[in-house]
C-alpha cells in the first residue's frame, strides 16, 4: 500500500491517535496559501513515494512567513533520492506544519 505522510496522519486522527497538524497543497496557488503569517516556522515537505526527501531537498524550514510561497516551484519538479534513482518522482504535493523555533 502506498499512502503518504499526510493521509497516514489522517487515518491515525480518525482513530483518536494524536498527529501534528498541517496543510496539504497540490497546486502552486494552494502552496502559496499554505502556512500564511500564522505561525513563525513552517516545516514543509514534498510528498512522494519515496524516503530521503529531507536528503533530496524535500523537506524545509521555512523561517519567514513568505518563505514558505518558494514551494510553489517545486511543486510539479523531480526529487531525486536515493530511493528514486537517477529520474526522481514527480513532486506533486507538499504539506506544511507548524514547526518549533
Amino acid at each position: 500500500m502506498k499512502i503518504h505522510e499526510y493521509q497516514a496522519k489522517q487515518i491515525l486522527a480518525r482513530h483518536g491517535v494524536a498527529t501534528p497538524r498541517g496543510e496539504v497543497a497540490t497546486t502552486p496557488a494552494q502552496a502559496g496559501d499554505i502556512s500564511a503569517p500564522r505561525h513563525p516556522v513552517v516545516v514543509v515537505k514534498a510528498q512522494i513515494h519515496a524516503g530521503g526527501r529531507g536528503k533530496g531537498g524535500g523537506v524545509k524550514v521555512a523561517r519567514s512567513p513568505r518563505r514558505p510561497s518558494a514551494r510553489r516551484r517545486d511543486l510539479g519538479m523531480q526529487l531525486v533520492t536515493h530511493q528514486t534513482g537517477p529520474r526522481g518522482r514527480r513532486w506533486g504535493a507538499c504539506s506544511s506544519r507548524r514547526g518549533s523555533r
